[in-house]
């Protein structure tokens, strides 16, 4: 059943990934995803001893840790995610856009990736000016408040997308129409 399953494929013209790099490419986005949440709560924990770190010299240093080390790691695992949730997208029967949970992950790792380069990103060299300052005694800016919003919404965007992987929620995007499951013509 399996060898007709794959000729089948290959005749509709769909790219299919055998049990080997499924498994492969499935351990990479899993991995992916983890570090990708591991980077996140990282961030927390920086914005949160800036914030409320015990003396200046703390504060300033996770300042300056926080846009040093954190967007092009977080960028890699987001985009390592993305092109391994594409893979396996195209590459096995849940298809890209075939079902919803797969649609709404692929839309979410979009939305994430791109906030990282647009929203996150560009602050990151006032965040480490800041950090330099910061020990000299000068005053907080109300910009760093705003750095709580990029760990918050990202893990709970990522805490979400992994219960639709696990879940798999809401069914299939649209039905075929005249075509029975197997992809065959009602007519046949």
């Amino acid at each position: 059943m399996a060898i007709q399953e794959r000729t089948r494929a290959r005749r509709d013209g769909r790219f299919h990934l055998g049990r080997r790099w499924r498994k492969t490419t499935l351990i990479v986005h899993i991995v992916s995803a983890g570090a990708w949440i591991g980077i996140d709560v990282i961030v927390a924990v920086l914005v949160l001893t800036g914030r409320f770190g015990t003396s200046d010299d703390v504060r300033g240093l996770a300042y300056r840790a926080l846009a040093t080390f954190v967007v092009w790691p977080m960028l890699t695992s987001a985009l390592i995610c993305l092109v391994t949730g594409v893979i396996l997208g195209l590459g096995t029967k849940w298809g890209l856009v075939r079902y919803w949970w797969v649609a709404v992950k692929l839309v979410l790792n979009l939305i994430l990736c791109t906030l990282i380069l647009v929203a996150l990103q560009p602050g990151m060299d006032e965040v480490n000016e800041y950090g330099r300052t910061f020990s000299a005694g000068g005053p907080e800016p109300a910009f760093i408040s705003n750095l709580f919003f990029p760990p918050a919404v990202s893990l709970t965007t990522l805490t979400f997308a992994t219960v639709l992987a696990v879940a798999k929620p809401w069914g299939r995007l649209r039905r075929r129409s005249g075509a029975g499951a197997s992809g065959r013509s009602r007519a046949t």
